[in-house]
């Protein structure tokens, strides 16, 4: 069963939250929700996209943190090196930004229409910036 809805442009997938790895991130991305951002294509990071939220805080910390994301994986950064952000990868991922490797908290996998991920890169690199939008299913 989804526990929630990820829209990136013309693309929706189901989604759910990884509560047992991610208690905390959880919780308090769900207080945000519905969450609506832009994504746009990462730039040293490989195969995914991103949605940059500056100085936002979720108020957590590192908990099931990963510098290497799969495919349908999506990270919360929580700041500190960089700006807070949320990434979405769409293929294979090394995260990292200017200052160099960094780690997030894997809070969400995305459980449908995991074929349209390429696409969706692939979208987001050539067309530019898309809408996302995260709700309760």
């Amino acid at each position: 069963m989804s526990q929630l809805i990820v829209r990136v442009g013309d693309f929706t997938f189901d989604a759910r939250f990884e509560d047992q790895l991610a208690p905390k991130t959880c919780s308090a991305f769900r207080t945000a929700m519905p969450f609506e951002s832009q994504a746009v294509h990462v730039r040293w990071s490989g195969e995914a996209v991103w949605l940059p939220l500056g100085d936002f805080d979720f108020g957590v910390g590192y908990e099931n943190h990963t510098s290497y994301p799969a495919p349908g994986q999506i990270i919360l950064y929580p700041g500190g090196i960089s700006e807070t952000e949320i990434l979405l990868a769409y293929g294979g991922v090394h995260f990292a930004s200017k200052m160099g490797q960094l780690a997030g908290n894997h809070f969400i996998t995305l459980t449908s229409r995991l074929e349209r991920l390429p696409e969706l890169g692939k979208t987001v690199l050539y067309k530019g910036a898309q809408k996302v939008r995260f709700e309760a299913a």
